[in-house]
């Protein structure tokens, strides 16, 4: 399948093209010329299929014309070692647990996925070294950082904004070592996803350095991550309650509502999507004027959704047409401060007995408000509450069990380097790799 740009002045790209420059020559983001709808056999018997097998049918609609069959079924099957439960929460919530993978966090999947295809094309292409720049605001570091652990002919860079990241989040990307350096950045995530792209747009480095990125703008980061809204379904349907779905997204980036808008392209049967902002409501306002106006990220407790100016945004957009209308038909948004998410996750604890990470609480509380009657509601938990500790602990009065995944990441060393946010540090740091 080709790949054009979504700011249609560059060539046309192949999926390998695509996954291992990230960003295309115009500084757009890929996007696929179709997206295939599933068969209605598929939907008919889907909560009959195991998650791999859910996930690879739709890996194939994607990926099948340029990955062979069992190559594809072997990356999809190995990234997906764990399972994403749907948890009840109330009679009509339900909790899509994206938190089992070795990271604890919903980029387990896009980031282990990603891993693997790459490795696949550098194996096939006899590269010598590819070098991934990943800016991070949390969770991708850590599920990026881990998913390319020790993959033969990959080295990771993280860009991560100085004290801005939560001290677990900090130790699963800095105490990794091997293939993975980590940088810490006088900045904010805004500063440090600039800096990514401008180490793209750079030719000098791209002469000297095979770079690409492993952010939610790389096709093969956000693609995959279609595969639990599908499995949020089958779920759904298992327990006779997949009619009228509503799913809300947590949002920040926008890399994870878009698959699930690719989902719905491709058939899915969800009625419509919830987008849930922080204090950074940039989409929330562009819903309500019909005026996209980016804006510096304000730190807030749900941090991986500080983000002043969404990159998936571009795809959002090229999805509708460019309509606001036809936006505004499939997606609503809400906003929420720092006090409504505390609220929040105390009264579903109290009430309900279920801990909620920042994240997820603008999920959930989302759908509390507004849920109609007759439909069901999924929030994606996206992250362990633990991986907030202190936040949460605050929030609740109560200790939080730490998982032993997560333990194991805590007793590791620290080692990372220390950057300005200026690009001239940067390239300079590159260059002398």
């Amino acid at each position: 399948m080709k790949y054009y740009s979504t700011n249609k002045q560059a060539p046309d790209a192949s999926l390998e093209e695509a996954v291992v420059k990230g960003l295309a020559a115009d500084k757009g983001l890929f996007m696929p010329y179709s997206i295939k709808p599933l068969p209605q056999e598929f939907y008919d018997s889907i909560d009959t299929l195991s998650f791999q097998e859910i996930a690879y049918r739709v890996a194939d609609a994607f990926f099948g014309e340029d990955v062979p069959a069992e190559t594809l079924k072997q990356i999809v099957y190995d990234t997906l070692n764990f399972d994403v439960p749907l948890v009840k929460v109330t009679e009509d919530i339900y909790s899509l647990e994206l938190f089992h993978g070795p990271t604890l966090a919903f980029k387990d999947v896009g980031g282990r996925f990603m891993a693997r295809l790459l490795g696949y094309f550098i194996r096939k292409e006899g590269k010598k070294q590819v070098n991934v720049l990943v800016a991070t605001s949390g969770d991708t570091g850590s599920a990026v950082a881990n998913g390319f652990l020790g993959v033969e002919g990959i080295h990771v860079y993280v860009l991560y904004p100085k004290g801005k990241v939560s001290e677990i989040q900090e130790k699963q990307f800095t105490t990794l070592g091997q293939n993975i350096t980590a940088l810490e950045i006088d900045g904010t995530f805004d500063d440090c996803q600039a800096l990514v792209k401008s180490a793209f747009m750079d030719k000098e480095l791209n002469e000297h350095l095979q770079l690409t990125s492993a952010n939610s703008i790389n096709v093969a980061r956000f693609l995959p991550q279609a595969f639990y809204y599908f499995y949020a379904y089958a779920q759904l349907k298992k327990i006779g309650k997949a009619n009228d779905a509503v799913i809300c997204v947590p949002s920040g980036n926008f890399g994870n509502i878009t698959a699930g808008l690719f989902g719905k392209r491709m058939g899915l049967p969800v009625k419509r999507f919830i987008a849930a902002n922080n204090r950074n409501d940039i989409f929330y306002q562009y819903l309500q004027t019909g005026v996209y106006t980016p804006r510096p990220s304000i730190a807030t407790i749900a941090n991986a959704m500080d983000v002043g100016d969404p990159s998936n945004f571009a795809r959002v957009l090229d999805l509708y047409g460019g309509s606001h209308a036809a936006i505004s038909t499939e997606i609503s948004g809400t906003t929420y401060t720092n006090e409504q998410i505390a609220e929040t996750m105390r009264e579903t604890w109290k009430e309900c007995h279920y801990l909620l990470d920042p994240h997820g609480a603008c999920g959930f509380r989302a759908l509390k408000e507004g849920l109609k009657p007759g439909e069901t509601g999924v929030f994606l938990e996206t992250a362990h509450p633990a991986k907030f500790l202190e936040t949460v602990e605050g929030i609740i009065g109560e200790t939080v069990e730490i998982p032993a995944k997560l333990k194991a990441f805590m007793q590791g060393e620290k080692q990372s380097l220390s950057m300005t946010k200026e690009f001239a540090d940067f390239k300079s740091y590159l260059l002398s790799l």
